[in-house]
């Protein structure tokens, strides 16, 4: 028999949910163990976060050595999402999918739109639940039921009792929970291996000690069965729903990607999909380097730019370099930090540090906490009419007094809230609002498009 005619099977996928029964009980740390856990056994690993978030995948990334993808039932279609995790996974042996906050906390209180417990369903994926036993006894098993019966489509394979107090605590919850779920863990807490929070969710990756992510390692080896994981995860390898285009051929166009600690919040389908329409991505630090040189695009991802702001502002070679592309007429699209390093100055508290000035505003912190998710409709501007897209925001700074600037976005939160956003001068477009080009792939089309047309 020839064996190029053979048909093998495709190898086995492992696939669990990390969820929780509600924000802090330790998913990301699990989360990051259990990555670092299985990579000891020399298994690939693909990293997955439910929800419109950019830090979490960013320790992924560090824990697994692979880019970590965002899932997301209100951003993203249900084939968007399928195709996502079909392709993401292809080339692992286990695919860990952290939740976002609570199992069935979503968009909405009246269905589990956006929630943890729509993207294991629409992936048919088991449950490992997390549960914060520090307060508990007895009554964890009364909670671990409740998640268990509220919804029948789900399957919850098991159950990490975290922050126990000591083997008596963990036998009593188990002996409580009984033949129920089974219990495939009980962390004891561990206060130095708490993932440190600011204003705008967990510290970045760069700033924990280097054997942090070891240490989370050993500890879920030592107080988690993995194996059991492994096995009560097995799912049939999923097929990708659709096959995305092949990259354009060449030239390609330049864009410039600020990337460093200041501008770090990005999602791995944009650049994808950016580099899938024709781009070639060159890295840059806005903190400490040049403006690359022979640029068509240049691309500002949200980040810290106020934790940042004084090196920023130092880097004046950079910023004049900024503001001259922008003048010749250089597309550049930036969300978030990115509008905030474009504008004028960024305000703290009694600093204001000059920044690019190449819009008519300037921006200050702190100020009220903006979170929620936003549909927005081109109706002008760097990506043309007509497109529709769909993001989250999520900042904490403001812009100082009415932005004296073309709106080329009409905004809509999932709330209802309507307003005119997408700051426009020349083929400069900057936002608060963090767009998923997944959900509307002529954003990266539109985005090419310009940069060529500047080339030429």
């Amino acid at each position: 028999m020839d064996l190029d005619d053979e048909k093998f099977p495709p190898s086995p996928l492992s696939a669990i949910v990390v969820a929780g029964t509600h924000s802090g009980v330790g998913k990301t740390s699990v989360t990051l163990g259990l990555i670092g856990a299985l990579r000891r056994r020399g298994l690939t690993v693909q990293a997955f976060k439910v929800g419109p978030d950019f830090i979490d995948p960013l320790h992924h990334q560090r824990a697994s050595g692979r880019a970590s993808r965002n899932l997301d039932g209100w951003m993203l279609s249900r084939e968007a999402n399928m195709d996502c995790f079909a392709r993401g996974s292809a080339d692992a042996d286990v695919a860990v999918v952290e939740g976002v906050m609570g199992l069935f906390d979503g968009s909405e209180g009246k269905s589990d739109r956006g929630s943890t417990a729509e993207m294991a369903k629409l992936l048919g994926l088991p449950i490992l639940l997390v549960v914060d036993a520090s307060a508990m006894a007895r009554s964890a098993a009364a909670l671990i039921h409740g998640f268990a019966t509220f919804d029948p489509e789900l399957h919850l394979a098991g159950v990490i009792l975290n922050n126990v107090g000591g083997p008596v605590h963990a036998e009593m919850i188990r002996d409580a929970v009984a033949e129920g779920v089974p219990v495939l863990g009980a962390i004891p807490r561990v206060a130095e291996l708490v993932v440190p929070e600011r204003h705008l969710g967990l510290h970045l990756p760069h700033e924990a000690r280097d054997d942090y992510f070891h240490e989370l390692a050993t500890l879920i080896e030592e107080y988690v069965d993995v194996d059991e994981l492994i096995q009560v995860g097995r799912i049939e390898r999923p097929q990708q729903t659709k096959t995305r285009r092949a990259s354009v051929a060449e030239p390609k166009v330049r864009i410039g990607l600020a990337r460093d600690e200041a501008f770090c919040f990005y999602y791995a389908d944009n650049l994808e999909l950016l580099e899938q329409a024709g781009a070639e991505l060159v890295e840059f630090s806005p903190m400490r380097d040049p403006l690359p040189d022979d640029l068509d695009g240049l691309y500002f991802g949200g980040g810290y730019p106020e934790l940042h702001a004084s090196q920023l502002a130092e880097n004046s070679v950079t910023i004049g370099a900024v503001r001259e592309f922008a003048a010749g007429g250089g597309p550049i699209y930036a969300e978030c930090g990115g509008l905030m390093y474009l504008a004028a100055t960024l305000e703290l508290e009694d600093n204001a540090y000059p920044f690019c000035g190449i819009l008519p505003f300037s921006t200050r912190m702190p100020a009220g906490l903006t979170l929620s998710y936003v549909q927005i409709e081109t109706t002008g501007g760097l990506f043309g009419p007509g497109l529709t897209a769909r993001g989250h925001l999520y900042h904490q700074s403001e812009i100082c007094g009415e932005p004296k600037a073309t709106c080329c976005y009409k905004l809509q939160t999932n709330r209802g809230d309507e307003k005119e956003e997408g700051y426009s001068i020349g083929n400069v477009l900057a936002s608060y609002a963090h767009l998923h080009f997944a959900s509307q792939s002529g954003i990266a089309d539109a985005f090419i498009k310009r940069c060529r047309e500047h080339r030429s």
